[in-house]
């Protein structure tokens, strides 16, 4: 189902603002850590955002995405405050982690000849069960 012109409005808002927020915490108390917000779904009844943000580094993504999920409450009152004249109502945020980057690192390596070559050993690529 593609998103209505008001879902990707209200996405946009809402990514801009979490930036803001969360880049403010980031420097508060979390020293050498980038926090980005990578894509904000928002659902057709507007109640509720998907939030992918991606941690760098990514070795502390799952920590920080712990955080970050303790915190809604808190997250969501200060966007609250923030987008009250824009909306009429704050929708439930739901923090995912985006491993996009890590995936993209994967692909560079390959292309690099960093990694295994699944030509030269084929016994690196999963099997696929016959049925």
């Amino acid at each position: 189902m593609e998103e209505t012109n008001r879902q990707r409005k209200i996405a946009g808002v809402l990514q801009k603002d979490l930036v803001d927020v969360l880049q403010k915490a980031a420097q508060d108390g979390m020293k050498g850590i980038i926090i980005s917000v990578s894509k904000v779904h928002v659902t057709s009844d507007l109640g509720v955002a998907k939030v992918y943000l991606s941690v760098f580094p990514s070795s502390n993504r799952e920590e920080i995405i712990k955080g970050v999920q303790s915190n809604t409450v808190l997250i969501r009152h200060e966007m609250a405050k923030r987008t009250k004249h824009q909306l009429r109502r704050m929708p439930e945020l739901l923090f995912f982690g985006d491993d996009t980057l890590d995936y993209i690192e994967e692909i560079d390596k390959s292309l690099k000849g960093e990694d295994d070559n699944p030509i030269k050993d084929p016994s690196v690529l999963p099997r696929r069960k016959r049925s």
